[in-house]
């Protein structure tokens, strides 16, 4: 066996990011990490590096599309809080 050091699988992560920003890019963040540790313990290094590469990606991508979400939807109901009391739709 050669002395290789085993990639980061960015598992934690990737489930964070599934429970609290955008579940279907995480759960592909998830699938991608938990390919790490089976592939690096099988002996194909280069493909757990390529499978920690695609888990980091795959799980910011997830937190980036929480983030837009929930600014999106910010601005969306300061929009409407305006508009509605622009209407006189307050109390």
């Amino acid at each position: 066996m050669e002395n290789q050091s085993r990639p980061k699988n960015y598992l934690v992560e990737s489930i964070l990011a599934t429970l609290f920003c955008c579940l279907p890019l995480g759960v592909v963040a998830i699938i991608n990490a938990s390919k790490v540790n089976s592939a690096f313990d099988a002996g194909n290094y280069d493909e757990a590096q390529e499978a920690s590469e695609s888990a980091k990606k795959w799980m910011k991508y997830s937190i980036i599309a929480g983030v837009v979400g929930i600014v999106l939807y910010v601005i969306l109901v300061v929009v409407m809080g305006v508009g509605g009391a622009a209407l006189g739709g307050g109390y």
